[in-house]
């Protein structure tokens, strides 16, 4: 009853789509795959027709075999050393492909996506209920990171600079990673990912560069200028000083000089105040 209302929400003509349900839709029809299938083979899932063009495949292994041999997909590599968050004996891992739905769940404000949104979930399966727990089981990576390959990427004229790694988190956290291999995104954890470029057009971002560049040259003219204020500044009052301490030697008293070896030292010649005793009184 519960999975019938949220197929009818998912498929029913809504135009709210939500990640989390289409997680939990591929979850039910993996279940019904994984019945009639044996552990460490990877299985198509069949879909609804109102899902049609999204691919969905799941392997059940044991943890002991994904920590020792990795797990691979049609376009995700899991290497070996990989375990479970909490430790559980037996997974299932759902991989979804959702080619031209992609858009639709997945958006990345001020991106355009160039690659369909692929991913994976990671489910505790429970032997004796022949079932996915709901819970998603989270991993821990020792070695080299997961791999996402996407099947093809919108942009192959443009550099590698200019391609942009995104992992979709839960809740819908969103983060952003330089690719630094083409057609290839890397990971530490289970998601979903795309490959996106800035949906700024060629124009905008000249007029942008334009003002940065306007903006760092005005900066440093602004800051020559405060400079040479400063040193303005401070020569006019060292001068003032100097005039200061000039006008001061002239009315104090003037002494006589001598010198010593190449140096013209002052020199008081006489004392100027006699000395006088306090008491005449001498013992």
């Amino acid at each position: 009853m519960v999975f019938s209302s949220l197929l009818s929400s998912i498929a029913g003509g809504s135009e709210s789509y939500d990640p989390e349900a289409l997680d939990a839709l591929f979850r039910h029809y993996a279940n019904q795959t994984l019945a009639k299938n044996h552990t460490g083979t990877l299985k198509n899932v069949p879909l609804p027709s109102n899902f049609s063009g999204m691919e969905v495949s799941v392997v059940r292994l044991r943890s002991g075999s994904l920590w020792g041999r990795g797990t691979n997909s049609s376009f995700i590599k899991i290497p070996p050393r990989v375990k479970t968050l909490p430790y559980v004996k037996r997974i299932a891992i759902v991989y979804d492909n959702l080619e031209e739905w992609s858009s639709k769940y997945y958006q990345v404000p001020g991106y355009s996506l160039v690659s369909p949104v692929v991913g994976f979930n990671v489910y505790e399966y429970s032997l004796n209920l022949t079932t996915l727990i709901d819970e998603k089981v989270a991993l821990s990576i020792e070695s080299e990171p997961i791999s996402i390959h996407f099947p093809y990427v919108e942009a192959q004229d443009k550099n590698l600079t200019e391609l942009t790694c995104v992992e979709f988190g839960a809740g819908g956290s969103i983060e952003l990673k330089n690719m630094t291999e083409r057609n290839v995104c890397v990971t530490g954890k289970a998601g979903h990912f795309c490959v996106v470029i800035s949906a700024m057009a060629p124009e905008e971002k000249e007029r942008i560069w334009k003002w940065w560049v306007i903006g760092f040259v005005g900066g440093a003219i602004g800051l020559v200028m405060l400079v040479l204020v400063g040193l303005t500044i401070f020569e006019i009052c060292r001068r003032m000083k100097i005039r200061t301490m000039e006008k001061e030697s002239e009315t104090a008293v003037a002494l006589d000089t001598f010198w010593v070896g190449g140096d013209k030292m002052p020199f008081a010649s006489m004392i100027r105040t006699q000395p006088v005793l306090e008491h005449y009184y001498v013992p």
